[in-house]
C-alpha cells in the first residue's frame, strides 16, 4: 500500500449530496488537495428533501456558516419536530418533537412516572411534558436560551426547513471560494484501470477526461460510479417500506407559520407539509402496489392549504442502501448509497454522517482495505437503525381501512426492531442501541403516539406517595406551558432575525 496523499478528488453530481461534501472538503483540507465537482445543469436534482433533524446546525456551524444569513439565503424557517396525522388510527395526532421530555430524576427517566398517572388517567398526552412539542401547536418558536440553565427554555433543540436548491446554491459559492472547481457537463463514461478496477477518470460529452485520487459518487439514484461502473449491488427493503412513489408540488403559504413538518397518513401512503417563508413544500408518498398516480395525485392536490404553484412533479424509488458503499477508490454519498423515505427527515443527515465518516477515514492513495470495511460496516449500521425507526411507523397501527394498512400492520418485521417494541411494551423500558441516531425519547414519542402503550412501568415509579408524583408530573407541563406562552411566534422571531428578502 502506497501513503502517497490523495492530491485529486472529484466529486460526481452535484445537489444537496454534493455541495456538501465539496463545501466539507473544500473546509477542512484548505485547499491541500484539489476538489473538482462535476455536474448537468440539464440533470437537475430530485431536491425534495427540505426537512432536517438538528444535526444540520452542527453541520454548518463546523463550517462556521452564520445561521440567520443561511436561513435568508435558502427562505429557511424553523422545525421543533413533525407532526403525525392519522397514523395510530383515523383522527389521531401527535409530535414527534426533538430534545427531552419531561425532566429525568436520579433514578428513573421521567416517562415512567408519567406512565403511572397515564394508567391512573391523570396525565395530560405525552407533548404536554416537552416544549420541543408543545410551542409547534401555538405556532411558537425562540432559539435556546442558554444562559437559562434549568428552564424548558435551555432545552429548545431545533432544526430548518428550507429550499434545497437555494441550499446547495449557497454551499456552491461557499466551496468555489474554497477552491472548488465546478465543470458543467454530462459524463459520457467511466474509464477504469486495469487490473484492479479502479476508477482512472470520468470522460465527458465534450472529450474532457477528468481523472482523480478519490472519486465520490453524489449522483443520485442512478449511481453512475457506485452501481452502474463498480457494480456495488442493493439491498431491497420494500417489503418493510413499500412505499415507491412520490408526486412533489409546492403551493402558496397559508395559515399560521408553525415550526413543525407535517406527515398526513393517507389510504397507501402519505403526505409531506413543510412550510418555508416564500411557499409550502408538500409531496405524496405511495404505493404503487395499492394506489393509481391519478387517485395520488387527487389527494394531494385536495389537500394542499394554499393554490399550487406547479404541477405535481412525480418521483420513483426503491427503498434500500448498497452492498457496499465505498468500493476501490470510490464512495457513495447521498442518494447514490440508498434511499430511505423522508419520512423522519434522515435524507440530510445520511449526507452530512457519510462526509464525517469520510474525513474521518480519509485514505492515502493506496486505500487500505481495513479503512474500507470499516466504512462500510458503520455504514450498514446507521441504515439498518434508522430503517427500523421508519418501519415502526407503519408497523405500529390499528389502521386497517385498507389494503395498504392491513399489509403494514400484519408484516413481519426485523427482529432488531421486534424487540424493542416488545421491551417497550411490557415495562415501557427504551434503550438507545450504542450511537443510533434516534435516542430514547424518539422511540418513546412514536410508540406512544401510535398506541403501544406498556401494560406497566418500572417499578420505581411507585416509591414514591402518588400524590407526589401527580404534583411533580403537573408541574413540568405547567412550566412548559407558562414558557411557551412568553415565547414568540415563528413569524415574528423570523422577521426580527432572518427574514429573506421579497421575492
Amino acid at each position: 500500500m502506497t501513503l502517497e496523499p490523495v492530491r485529486n478528488i472529484v466529486i460526481v453530481g452535484g445537489g444537496t449530496a454534493g455541495w456538501m461534501t465539496a463545501a466539507a472538503l473544500s473546509k477542512v483540507l484548505e485547499r491541500k488537495c484539489a476538489i473538482r465537482l462535476v455536474e448537468s445543469d440539464e440533470i437537475g436534482i430530485i431536491g425534495v428533501g427540505e426537512a432536517t433533524i438538528p444535526h444540520i446546525g452542527e453541520f454548518n456551524r463546523a463550517l462556521e456558516i452564520d445561521e440567520d444569513e443561511f436561513l435568508r439565503a435558502t427562505q429557511g424557517t424553523f422545525k421543533l419536530g413533525i407532526e403525525f396525522v392519522n397514523w395510530g388510527a383515523i383522527g389521531d395526532r401527535y409530535i414527534h418533537g426533538f430534545g427531552f421530555v419531561g425532566q429525568a430524576t436520579q433514578a428513573l427517566p421521567f416517562h415512567h412516572f408519567w406512565l403511572r398517572m397515564a394508567h391512573l388517567g391523570k396525565a395530560a398526552p405525552l407533548e404536554a411534558y416537552s416544549i420541543n412539542t408543545a410551542a409547534p401547536r401555538l405556532a411558537k418558536f425562540m432559539r435556546a436560551r442558554k444562559d437559562m440553565p434549568g428552564s424548558p427554555v435551555a432545552d429548545i433543540s431545533h432544526a430548518f426547513h428550507f429550499d434545497a436548491g437555494l441550499y446547495a446554491r449557497y454551499l456552491r459559492g461557499y466551496a468555489e471560494q474554497r477552491g472548488v472547481v465546478r465543470t458543467e457537463g454530462k459524463i459520457a463514461r467511466v474509464t477504469q484501470r486495469e487490473p484492479d478496477g479502479f476508477i482512472e477518470a470520468v470522460v465527458m460529452e465534450s472529450g474532457e477526461h477528468i481523472t482523480g485520487d478519490f472519486f465520490i459518487d453524489c449522483s443520485g439514484m442512478r449511481g453512475l460510479l457506485i452501481e452502474q461502473t463498480l457494480r456495488a449491488g442493493f439491498d431491497d427493503w420494500s417489503h418493510w417500506l413499500p412505499v415507491n412513489r412520490a408526486l412533489a408540488v409546492p403551493c402558496k403559504p397559508a395559515g399560521p407559520l408553525l415550526p413543525m413538518t407535517r406527515s398526513t397518513a393517507h389510504s397507501a401512503g402519505w403526505q409531506w407539509r413543510i412550510p418555508l417563508q416564500h411557499r409550502t413544500g408538500n409531496g405524496h408518498i405511495y404505493c404503487s402496489s395499492f394506489m393509481e398516480q391519478d387517485e395520488a395525485t387527487a389527494i394531494l392536490l385536495e389537500h394542499l392549504d394554499g393554490e399550487p404553484l406547479a404541477d405535481p412533479r412525480p418521483l420513483k424509488f426503491t427503498t434500500g442502501r448498497r452492498k457496499t458503499f465505498w468500493d476501490r477508490n470510490c464512495v457513495a454519498v447521498g442518494l447514490s448509497s440508498g434511499f430511505l423515505e423522508p419520512l423522519e427527515s434522515t435524507s440530510i443527515h445520511l449526507i452530512n454522517t457519510a462526509i464525517s465518516r469520510i474525513i474521518s477515514f480519509f485514505p492515502h492513495s493506496g486505500f487500505d482495505a481495513a479503512d474500507i470495511a470499516e466504512y462500510n460496516a458503520l455504514t450498514h449500521w446507521e441504515y439498518e437503525r434508522i430503517r427500523d425507526f421508519l418501519v415502526l411507523h407503519y408497523k405500529a397501527t390499528e389502521r386497517n381501512d385498507s389494503e395498504f394498512w392491513n399489509y403494514c400492520r400484519t408484516m413481519p418485521i426485523p427482529d432488531t426492531l421486534q424487540r424493542k417494541i416488545d421491551l417497550f411494551r411490557s415495562n415501557g423500558r427504551v434503550f438507545r442501541d450504542g450511537m443510533e441516531l434516534f435516542a430514547e425519547p424518539s422511540w418513546l414519542q412514536v410508540m406512544v403516539g401510535q398506541r403501544i402503550m406498556p401494560r406497566a412501568y418500572h417499578p420505581f415509579a411507585e416509591l414514591r406517595p402518588e400524590a407526589e408524583v401527580q404534583a411533580y408530573v403537573q408541574h413540568i407541563a405547567q412550566v412548559i406551558a407558562k414558557c411557551v406562552n412568553a415565547m414568540p411566534t415563528q413569524a415574528e422571531f423570523i422577521a426580527s432575525h432572518c427574514a429573506a428578502p421579497r421575492q
